[in-house]
């Protein structure tokens, strides 16, 4: 099954697949057999990006990734992250020089690579100067580690600050960013986006079901759905809580739009993010054959203009329901940065 032809990541110059494989739930949902199944079904299917975290099963996911691609590492574009803890260590996490050289060298061990394609700093550091981040990331590009490095969730004023920190120090500037990014989280197309087109980043989307709000499970005066992930967070995906009931609305109106094009609202979903200009290659993260072959399926499907004027109808561009679909708790919206001190 052909997945569709092949983008540019960015100002890099790298080729790179509509659809690229997310390894979250390997090592933590899924056991090490299937999961390497999934690998190797995704790879003959023509994806050839894997993306995985030092973070994702404390490890496990790497491992898992790093024997699956044993063979076949120069087939892949190999990207992983750094910066949420590992352990109850608080030294083995964040974006410091002093965690980023050690995590890059236990990442290049459990992949089983000499090098990294994608090294990106899996959320925003506040205790960290960006200075160092970029420095320590430049200086592994410079060493041959990794060919290129990003960023994840990073709000639009520090991309910019990065771009304009790499410029005045001289260093290699950030790739890509990974973000959040479907029919129901749009709040990149407000700001991020324009920044990453201006700068030439690659962008890694992510989430193009919205956590799983477009699976085609959430409908109007149907039951509440039930997934891992909604008994973690259950007030993100109560169904009977009136701050849900506008994303609710907005997936059911989606699914209708769907079926009304003879699509299923996962090919609609997909389509969509796949559709946006900034987007470079959408993530998915399929824990079974199945869920693989309906994102492939989905990967060849194009929205024509007026569905596309139908989903803005449904969602306004720029729209956020929740704050917390950004994939980060801004620290400017916390308690302590919207309240006086004594």
């Amino acid at each position: 099954m052909t997945i569709g032809a092949a983008r540019v990541l960015g100002r890099t110059g790298v080729p790179i697949t509509p659809l690229t494989l997310g390894a979250m739930n390997f090592g933590r949902r899924q056991e090490e057999d299937e999961s390497v199944r999934i690998i190797h079904a995704a790879l003959e299917a023509g994806i050839t990006s894997v993306d995985t975290a030092d973070v994702y099963g404390q490890g496990r996911s790497e491992e898992i990734v790093g024997n699956a691609l044993r063979g076949r590492r120069d087939e892949v574009f190999l990207a992983t992250k750094f910066h949420g803890r590992l352990g109850d260590d608080p030294r083995r996490a964040g974006s410091s020089r002093h965690w980023i050289l050690r995590a890059v060298e236990d990442s290049l061990r459990r992949l089983d690579t000499d090098h990294l394609d994608l090294y990106q700093a899996h959320r925003p550091d506040p205790h960290t100067d960006l200075l160092e981040t970029l420095q320590t990331l430049d200086d592994l590009v410079r060493h041959g580690k990794i060919r290129y490095y990003g960023t994840s969730a990073f709000p639009a004023h520090q991309l910019v600050r990065a771009q304009w920190l790499a410029e005045k120090h001289g260093l290699v500037a950030p790739h890509t960013e990974q973000l959040p990014y479907s029919a129901l989280v749009r709040g990149a197309e407000r700001e991020v986006f324009p920044v990453v087109r201006e700068y030439g980043v690659g962008v890694l989307s992510y989430g193009p079901l919205a956590a799983g709000w477009l699976s085609g499970k959430y409908r109007l005066g149907g039951p509440q759905p039930v997934s891992a992930r909604a008994d973690l967070v259950p007030g993100r995906f109560d169904v009977g809580l009136a701050r849900n009931h506008r994303k609710l609305a907005a997936a059911d109106a989606l699914a209708r739009l769907a079926a009304e094009r003879g699509l299923s609202l996962v090919e609609l979903s997909v389509a969509f993010a796949l559709s946006h200009p900034a987007v470079s290659t959408v993530l998915i993260g399929p824990r079974t054959q199945e869920h693989l072959d309906a994102y492939l399926k989905a990967a060849t499907v194009e929205l024509d203009p007026e569905v596309l004027d139908r989903i803005d109808e449904i969602v306004d561009p720029g729209t956020q329901f929740l704050e917390r679909d950004t994939g980060q708790d801004t620290p400017s919206l916390q308690p302590s940065a919207r309240r006086r001190t004594p």
